[in-house]
């Protein structure tokens, strides 16, 4: 049975307000059941930020699946948008390329994570970095009033991928740009797939194939759409979920089901008279 776009906001909410409040561990996706043992942690980041500048490690929950600061081109005094900025990792890094002069800001729609956020960011004695709640469908963001939009293993978690896109649109300033890394599948999801709240939470059944991520891109409006770097991700199966019958295990090996990670980059292309 399939949630709605309410009850699947409200499960991701649910999981990513237990991972906030949880002590860091070996467990650092949501993947992680949790009922689940250390050794039983997944992460599709890895190692990715080592040497990273601006890298805070009490804001590091293990959650991405790219590093889009690399790809976003970010100057000294931008306006940066970080969507799902979590305990705030990836809106610090950022914040290290805008230099004082500049300022991020981070919409997260778990309270638990955008407090977390906060008090990283007041322990780091940085004040031009906010937190803000709010869902990314719906952006507390005025309009054309961001230079650069990042995000992080966020929008495939989002029910409305085309409103989202839509929204980005909106708040980004004409010739602004965004850098976003995400899962996206390998094909379409087998329904018993979609159905497991545990997979969605964990950014596996949210994720659609990689063309139709390309074309809601397309379809909202920006341009210079490329894909700056892309690695597959194997997950195993018992993250997956632990419901899965022995012939779905099946069928995801025969078809070799899997999520790949890219990053992306488009352009709101600037307004002509």
């Amino acid at each position: 049975m399939k949630e709605s776009a309410s009850q699947l906001r409200e499960m991701v909410r649910k999981k990513y307000a237990e991972v906030a409040q949880k002590p860091q561990s070996g467990c650092c996706t949501p993947c992680c059941e949790s009922d689940a043992q250390p050794e039983d942690g997944f992460s599709m980041i890895g190692d990715a930020y080592d040497g990273a500048s601006g890298y805070l490690a009490d804001a590091d929950l293990g959650l991405g699946c790219g590093v889009p600061v690399e790809h976003a081109g970010l100057q000294p005094g931008q306006t940066v948008l970080d969507l799902g900025s979590g305990a705030g990792l990836d809106a610090f890094i950022a914040r290290q390329e805008v230099g004082d002069s500049g300022h991020v800001i981070g919409v997260d729609m778990t309270a638990e994570m955008v407090a977390k956020a906060r008090d990283n960011a007041v322990k780091s004695h940085l004040d031009n970095v906010e937190f803000r709640l709010g869902e990314i469908e719906f952006l507390p963001i005025l309009s054309d009033s961001i230079d650069v939009v990042i995000s992080n293993c966020v929008l495939n978690l989002v029910p409305d991928k085309q409103r989202a896109f839509a929204e980005i649109f909106r708040v980004l300033k004409p010739g602004g740009r965004f850098c976003i890394s995400d899962v996206v599948s390998s094909r379409e999801l087998p329904d018993w797939v979609k159905g497991i709240a545990e997979a969605y939470a964990g950014c596996v059944s949210g994720t659609i194939p990689k063309g139709d991520y390309l074309k809601l891109i397309e379809d909202a409006g920006f341009g210079s759409v490329e894909v700056a770097s892309e690695r597959r991700i194997d997950i195993p199966a018992e993250l997956i979920g632990k419901s899965l019958t022995r012939q779905q295990r099946e069928e995801a090996r025969d078809s070799d089901l899997h999520v790949v990670s890219i990053t992306v980059t488009a352009t709101k292309e600037p307004r002509h008279n």
